[in-house]
């Protein structure tokens, strides 16, 4: 089952996430000084851009299983984000050897496509394990520092700093959210709205930008970097 609306929504946040690394490429090439570390701003935009996507992808999960585990799909999936999680972290190995990526975003949707297996057929365990993981989040007595230090030196995992981080906790909880949202009549009512199926460009641009989401989340950056490159280059 595929939502057009669904579409549309992670095409909000895919174009959302081309200006943060916009952004970012502007700072990394010193063209002008922009805190995407600390800055309230940023700190908060990049977190809501995280929250559409994990939101997204456990409604996506339930709506491709809901009828039993297609394990063609779920085979294809893994070796699909297995090779662009090893891609993303060789290639920021090879920019920024001191803080690459070893657990970014689509790590993290390789673990998730995984686990969320296991919670298809109980979105009220879905829904109470998703806050109970925020909350512990939130309040300090649930994290995976654990799991760094016991890592950390056998990987040779970086010590302070990594471009992109997108820890099991808290967002393993936004996406069982996702998944026990995705069996309620709510998903229907608000991806099948009105909003949603009208025919304009801007919702043809978006639901195109969803539905071809991995692969312009891994050229996008490449080529942007390229243009950076050069305009640096040749000025």
């Amino acid at each position: 089952m595929r939502l057009q609306g669904l579409d549309i929504f992670r095409g909000y946040a895919l174009f959302l996430m081309i200006i943060f690394h916009f952004s970012f490429d502007l700072n990394n090439f010193h063209i002008v000084s922009i805190d995407l570390h600390h800055n309230i701003f940023w700190r908060y935009f990049r977190f809501l851009i995280v929250s559409m996507f994990v939101f997204s992808a456990g409604i996506s999960l339930y709506l491709a299983h809901k009828n039993g585990i297609d394990f063609k799909k779920v085979k294809k999936r893994f070796i699909v984000l297995s090779a662009a999680s090893l891609l993303v972290s060789i290639g920021s190995y090879l920019q920024f050897p001191k803080s690459w990526i070893y657990f970014g975003i689509l790590h993290f949707f390789l673990f998730a496509s995984l686990f969320g297996l296991l919670f298809l057929k109980y979105p009220r365990v879905s829904f109470f394990l998703g806050i109970f993981i925020l909350l512990g989040y939130n309040y300090s007595f649930l994290n995976m520092h654990w799991l760094y230090n016991i890592l950390q030196a056998a990987l040779s995992l970086p010590r302070h700093y990594t471009e992109d981080l997108a820890n099991v906790v808290p967002w393993f909880g936004v996406f069982l959210l996702g998944m026990a949202f995705a069996q309620t009549t709510a998903l229907e009512k608000i991806f099948g709205s009105a909003y949603f199926e009208r025919r304009g460009w801007n919702n043809q641009l978006f639901e195109f930008l969803g539905k071809h989401s991995l692969v312009i989340y891994l050229i996008h950056q490449p080529i942007l970097f390229g243009l950076f490159y050069g305009y640096k280059t040749v000025l």
